[in-house]
């Protein structure tokens, strides 16, 4: 098949082709191209008929755009497609779970399914997502993607659309890759080593092939790039962090700046070691993180078939990979727990003792009234043990990071396995069938390093001259919480560290597939060609747990977010399906072609628990697709779908974790210790306050959440029942007669969810309560305050923050624009090719309860409310030219300017910072152009050499200052998922086939 063809094939149906620079001499060592690049319009349907018309615009990424862009793994290229949203990847840190899923139109990873040639694969984790690492890139053809409602197609789930790997059909010979990567700094190696085998069996009756693959990514880490060495914060620009650090432990409140008055504030850990004072100093955590996260991956795929006779087909696939991610984060520590301290402790000195006793009992009254007289707390000081009249204690809160014992690391070890076996054969000589089984597991051990334990730096502060007074069996010894950097000894964290903490999380499915596809002997007056049908029946069984040991069922460590209580919950489901795609009208002189597909499916769920209600739902579509004449065809589609609520929404337990929050009407004092503009609250707004919990001591000196995230309770609910999705698309594909090797797509779509299952954005928890101020107001009654200074942060078994539970109370929203140009020429020897593809976001629109909550426009903003960035406009044109042996291709990636969502109310700063070139203003980011260049020599036959240089004028990522956005997401100071971190780097990778 030559160039022309081949383009003209894969544009059959797609809306987005990114296979750019296909060749003649890339395309004669895969003769296995053609033909499956040919199954790209099966995708979005279950009849198997090649030369059929279909209606739903699919994107098509190929292996040679994998090639050209030197990917490492299949998160990696799917990113990169117009109109898609970054979601967890190697480029998230702190919130990665070891995972890397996809985002097709910014619905939400968990709204989508992954295929691998058309069948599902067991998801990875509890929320019934597939883990993208899994992928074996080598054998992989080429990436379909279909966006929009493919329920009806493909079952529950896909209200996004599906994500199809295809991969090499009866591959014969052998393969070797072999890449190696670095940056321009010298950091964050890349390596990729991957060997396939394939035969053809018993004369052509069968084929198996095996392919073994290894991967490697060394850390890249924000200290290692000058634009993210400090955290910056996103309201004033100043270098700053945390509000605890290593340098000022702090006790009780935080410090309110201008008063040296210990009877507000217990205040800070002066650099001498022996006095409290109100000096902050925020501690800045943006070097211990991440912009590449490290891992480790081994993949395993066998694949084989064989025709046990003319009639009948046995076919096999086989999957396995296994996969180390380290995900690293600033030093654990005591956010803000509540802690009791004995005042002989041994390194408490003089001035700190008289600072808890003088501390006022309560400043609000007018009259100072100490917590210990002078007397009582010279007599304290001096206690033998805790047994001793004069022995007295104080509650307090603690802030302090453990730099002394290093990073959090959390270390995922993840295996997974599928296995599928099915025979296919004829009915007749149009008419085949095709029954499948499949089971699938994954299993993953999450080990947790580094992190104080709660219950251990409480221990310790309970302690006199002879040692602690709790804990003994365990070793405890005092620990200086009470010195400057430094204090915390090799011993003392020995102790507080306590040892490592494990999670396992399990995840199985099972199914049977069996279908019937053909075509009829009928058809319309009007056309030639039959009605092409399938019909099916599937049963699919989930099943899911997460086990925890003592020490994290416990929540015991501190900076490690929410407890993680044991869970586990499946369910069921059964199946039955019919599709057709009819031609209309064929050869007219209005219409070379008209077809029409339609399809339905129902579905019955039985959920494992007791006391659960199952349900069921029903899923359809329809398409037309109508080509006038032979240059233009125009195509429609409608959709319903629906997303079943998966296992983590189900059975997850009520448990009291974090969420990103960067405002509270109630605080006063800022994360960076100064007032935050907010003033004292009054009136109703005061009572609302004391009426959450916090104390009448706290008001006016109540902090903003810590490090711009706040507690936030939340969990599972059986009462959930399905999403319910509406989709369509309407467009046009152009291949001009006029204009040879043109084609020209547009695609409309238009999407909505109705009844989503979705917690409210912590904005809308609050605007709930402080919108409506009342003490009787519900939503204000149901946000907890710590009981100590009233904020939102805190011990979690104590202050369980915002409400944030699932409900089908939700809808969401999102339509634009979908394009591609793709057009070739020959200038001599020479070949060009371009391929454009671009999207037009024009709304996308999340609400959590509606008619209530606010009807919240994402497209162009950032903020806490408004997780990864969904530009407006986006677009990749890849122009590649050939001659001879060698192939030059250029990637422009162009992605519009945002704005921050808040910036009319909470304006960001605007300045110009002494460490970075250029001016920042984290109210808004620019259009972001960013290039790659691929070069590519043909040694010889069979031996072929890429090399890339991504990001080729290093190109620094638009800034938007640190806690502007969700912790996921805005990191470094910019948005690592969406923008360009590493700088200029370089990939070089070969070739070997046989």
């Amino acid at each position: 098949m030559d160039i022309k063809s081949m383009r003209r094939v894969a544009l059959m149906g797609s809306t987005a082709v990114l296979a750019a620079s296909l060749s003649n001499a890339a395309i004669a060592q895969d003769d296995e191209d053609e033909e499956s690049i040919e199954e790209v319009i099966v995708t979005g349907s279950l009849i198997r008929n090649p030369n059929l018309t279909r209606s739903a615009p699919v994107a098509i990424v190929s292996s040679d755009e994998m090639e050209l862009q030197g990917t490492l793994t299949a998160e990696e290229i799917l990113r990169e497609i117009p109109g898609m949203v970054p979601s967890i990847g190697q480029q998230v840190n702190n919130g990665n779970g070891g995972f890397s899923y996809v985002n097709l139109r910014g619905l939400g990873s968990n709204r989508n399914i992954v295929l691998v040639d058309g069948r599902r694969m067991s998801p990875s984790e509890l929320n019934g997502r597939f883990d993208l690492n899994n992928i074996p890139l080598a054998l992989v053809s080429r990436v379909d993607v279909l966006t929009g409602g493919a329920s009806t197609t493909y079952g529950a789930d896909a209200l996004g659309g599906v994500v199809n790997f295809i991969t090499k059909k009866n591959f014969t010979g052998f393969e070797a890759n072999a890449s190696y990567g670095v940056t321009e700094q010298g950091d964050g190696d890349t390596k990729r080593f991957e060997v396939t085998v394939g035969a053809d069996l018993d004369d052509g009756r069968g084929n198996a092939v095996l392919s073994i693959g290894y991967q490697t990514s060394e850390a890249i880490y924000q200290g290692q790039r000058d634009f993210s060495r400090n955290v910056n914060f996103y309201w004033n620009g100043a270098v700053g962090g945390s509000g605890l650090g290593p340098f000022n432990t702090r006790f009780g409140n935080v410090n309110p700046t201008g008063e040296d008055n210990a009877n507000l504030s217990l205040g800070a850990v002066q650099e001498d070691g022996t006095t409290f004072g109100s000096a902050f100093t925020p501690f800045n955590y943006g070097p211990f993180n991440l912009f590449q996260t490290p891992f480790e991956r081994y993949n395993i795929y066998a694949a084989a078939n064989y025709e046990l006779n003319d009639h009948v087909e046995v076919y096999t696939q086989a999957m396995f990979s296994k996969n180390n991610v380290n995900t690293i984060i600033a030093p654990s520590g005591s956010f803000g727990d509540s802690v009791t301290i004995s005042l002989n402790h041994p390194f408490l000195s003089d001035a700190q003792r008289n600072a808890f006793c003088a501390f006022d009992t309560d400043p609000t009254v007018g009259v100072y009234t100490p917590t210990f007289t002078q007397a009582e707390c010279d007599a304290a000081g001096a206690a033998v043990d805790n047994t001793d009249p004069n022995y007295r204690e104080v509650d307090t809160q603690l802030r302090r990071r453990n730099v002394e014992g290093g990073p959090r690391i959390s270390d995922y070890q993840a295996s997974y396995f599928n296995y599928s076996l099915g025979f296919r054969g004829d009915i007749s000589d149009t008419i085949s069938w095709d029954i499948m089984g499949s089971y699938g597991q994954s299993d993953q051990i999450q080990t947790q390093k580094g992190y104080w334990m709660k219950s251990r730096f409480r221990n310790a502060l309970l302690a006199g001259p002879n040692g602690c007074y709790n804990d003994l069996s365990n070793g405890c010894v005092p620990a200086d919480y009470f010195g400057y950097t430094g204090s915390i000894t090799d011993d003392m964290n020995a102790y507080l560290q306590g040892g490592e903490s494990t999670i396992t999380t399990k995840f199985d499915m099972g199914q049977v597939v069996g279908n019937i596809t053909g075509e009829l002997d009928y058809s319309t007056p009007w056309a030639e060609d039959g009605l092409n049908f399938a019909v099916g029946a599937e049963y699919r069984s989930y099943s899911g747990s997460q086990e925890a040991d003592l020490l994290s069922q416990s929540g015991d460590l501190g900076g490690a977010g929410a407890p993680a209580p044991n869970r586990d919950g499946g369910y069921e489901v059964y199946e039955a399906l019919a599709e057709i795609n009819l031609p209309l009208i064929q050869d007219a002189e209005f219409a070379k072609e008209l077809s029409l597909e339609a399809g339905i499916r129902y579905s019955d769920y039985s959920i494992d628990a007791d006391g659960a209600d199952g349900f069921n739902t029903t899923t359809w579509k329809t398409g037309l697709s109508w080509a006038p004449v032979d240059d233009i065809t125009f195509r429609a589609t409608f959709s319903r779908a629906v997303r079943a609520p998966n296992i983590a929404e189900l059975f997850n337990p009520v448990i009291t974790g974090l969420t990103t929050l960067n405002t509270d009407p109630c605080s006063s004092v800022g994360d960076d210790g100064l007032p935050n503009g907010n003033g004292t609250p009054t009136g109703v707004l005061r009572d609302v306050c004391l009426a959450q919990g916090a104390p009448a001591t706290a008001i006016g000196f109540i902090p903003a959440p810590a490090a711009g995230q706040s507690n936030s309770t939340s969990g599972g609910n059986l009462n959930l029942l399905p999403e319910e999705s509406d989709s369509w698309t309407i467009g046009f594909i152009l291949r001009p007669e006029s204009i040879p090797d043109l084609t020209v797509t547009v695609d409309y779509y238009n999407i909505t969810v109705d009844g989503s299952i979705n917690s409210p954005a912590p904005q809308d928890a609050l605007d709930a309560c402080f919108n409506d101020l009342s003490t009787s107001n519900p939503a204000c009654q149901a946000i907890s305050r710590s009981p100590i200074d009233g904020g939102l942060s805190g011990d979690e078994n104590i202050v369980k923050g915002l409400p944030l539970f699932l409900s089908n109370n939700g809808n969401i929203a999102t339509d634009g624009i979908d394009f591609t140009v793709a057009y070739g020429q020959n200038f001599g020897d020479v070949e060009w090719s371009s391929n454009l593809s671009g999207n037009w976001t024009n709304s996308s629109t999340f609400q959590a309860v509606t008619g209530v909550s606010v009807n919240r426009e994402c497209v162009g903003l950032y903020s806490g409310n408004c997780a990864s960035i969904q530009p407006e406009f986006s677009f990749n044109w890849r122009n590649t030219f050939t001659y001879d042996k060698f192939q030059a291709s250029l990637l422009w990636r162009f992605i519009s300017g945002a704005e921050y969502e808040n910036r009319d109310s909470d304006t960001a700063f605007v300045g110009t910072p002494e460490d970075y070139r250029g001016e920042w203003d984290f109210n808004e980011t620019p259009n972001y152009n960013i290039f790659d260049l691929t070069l590519r020599y043909y040694a010889m036959e069979n031996v072929t050499l890429t090399g890339t240089i991504s990001n080729l004028f290093d190109k620094h990522p638009p800034l938007t200052g640190a806690f502007i956005g969700a912790t996921g997401f805005n990191s470094g100071n910019t948005y690592p998922s969406t923008y360009d971190t590493l700088g200029r780097r370089f990939n070089i990778a070969a070739k070997i086939t046989f």
